[in-house]
């Protein structure tokens, strides 16, 4: 016992960081740092999470959102961060598909973190204008292959998730529906609304209020299977594109080097709470499935949509500096 307190007196004097055992975790705030500005979906799912870790740990879950440059100023930062489990970060659909829209990062979304859990995900429904003289996706696909580039769809933005569902949706069905992009989702819709555009893929939390006033047509939901959000909704894939699928998505990483069984007491938390009924009852009331997944799933999700959306990115050609 004598040694080890020498030894551990001599690395406080040397200046070497002396990282709290795993069994203690946390004695300290925690930040969470949220690539988006608060009110949106990925702010909801964090601060739910704050909240109740919080509540479990007896120590405050700052929340910290920093959003810009399609979530790789957070990710940066993230990434840079003491690996002492005293920073989470929320990685992101977002930070899959930078790797590919992006020349140039500054840090390596695989190698530079580790997986903690996936959080949960949120299906976008594909939804036309009522004036569309197609009923159902099968009748949408032959429309546009009747004359291609006549219709079109907005998206948030170019880049981003709803873009890039359209480009899948382009891809798996051989046809070529036009993007429109806008600065966010409100202008996208807003020009749905009237005509001025005929699609677009948007979360069932926005759509579901158009559909049942009769605003919009609902085409197909993005998810693998139909969502109990909207279970009447049809899958894109079940409606004959076997295999389509996607949707947005939320996680939790830490620097890489951070201790595994901090790793391991994060996950278990984390992983306890998602499965909270409450819980899982109230996001899914916002239109987000709780995942709750290991860490080697969710780092195995991570590489694949990476892959996924590097396919998408190539046949699109959305690049940014």
């Amino acid at each position: 016992m004598k040694l080890w307190i020498r030894m551990l007196v001599l690395l406080v004097v040397s200046g070497v960081p002396v990282i709290a055992p795993a069994q203690s975790y946390p004695t300290k705030p925690v930040r969470f740092i949220i690539p988006f500005a608060p009110g949106g979906g990925a702010d909801l799912v964090g601060r739910l999470l704050g909240q109740k870790l919080t509540e479990i740990w007896g120590q405050p879950v700052i929340i910290d959102n920093r959003p810009g440059a399609g979530a790789t100023i957070a990710a940066e930062i993230s990434a840079r961060a003491v690996p002492d489990g005293y920073t989470v970060f929320q990685f992101n659909i977002a930070n899959a598909i930078a790797v590919s829209v992006r020349k140039k990062l500054s840090y390596d979304p695989v190698r530079d973190f580790a997986a903690v859990t996936q959080l949960a995900s949120s299906p976008f429904i594909l939804v036309g204008h009522p004036s569309l003289k197609a009923q159902n996706i099968q009748e949408l696909i032959a429309l546009a292959k009747s004359a291609p580039g006549s219709l079109n769809y907005s998206s948030s933005g170019t880049g981003g998730p709803s873009h890039l569902l359209g480009e899948l949706f382009n891809a798996m069905a051989q046809i070529k529906v036009v993007h429109v992009p806008y600065a966010s989702v409100a202008p996208a819709l807003n020009d749905l609304l009237p005509g001025r555009v005929q699609l677009m893929f948007v979360i069932p939390a926005v759509a579901m209020p158009h559909i049942k006033a009769g605003r919009l047509r609902v085409f197909g939901i993005s998810s693998s299977k139909r969502s109990p959000l909207a279970p009447d909704i049809p899958t894109v894939a079940e409606s004959g594109l076997a295999g389509f699928e996607g949707g947005a998505w939320y996680g939790v990483v830490v620097p890489a080097n951070t201790q595994p069984a901090i790793i391991s007491k994060l996950a278990a938390d984390i992983i306890g709470i998602m499965r909270q009924p409450d819980v899982t009852q109230g996001l899914l009331k916002q239109g987000v499935e709780v995942i709750a997944s290991t860490p080697q799933e969710f780092a195995q999700f991570i590489k694949s949509e990476i892959a996924k959306f590097a396919r998408i990115v190539a046949a699109s050609g959305a690049r940014f500096e």
